[in-house]
């Protein structure tokens, strides 16, 4: 795991913390905050692995899409 991964992830990581603690705050009941913290999840995983399937351009050549 390359650290530009693991501080995406973890970046991620406070983003959702910070989204659930302020979900609670705000009233939300606990499953529904649970459900969004899992979807986020996902999502954050799904980004990343992406974003690390791109690599560098090769050179001289076109940029992978």
């Amino acid at each position: 795991m390359s650290s530009s991964y693991a501080l995406y992830l973890v970046g991620f990581l406070i983003l959702i913390a910070g989204l659930a603690y302020g979900a609670s705050l705000a009233g939300v009941p606990s499953p529904w905050i649970g459900v969004g913290v899992i979807c986020l999840l996902g999502i954050a995983i799904l980004k990343a692995a992406k974003r690390m399937q791109k690599g560098p351009n090769p050179p001289g050549g076109t940029p992978r899409y």
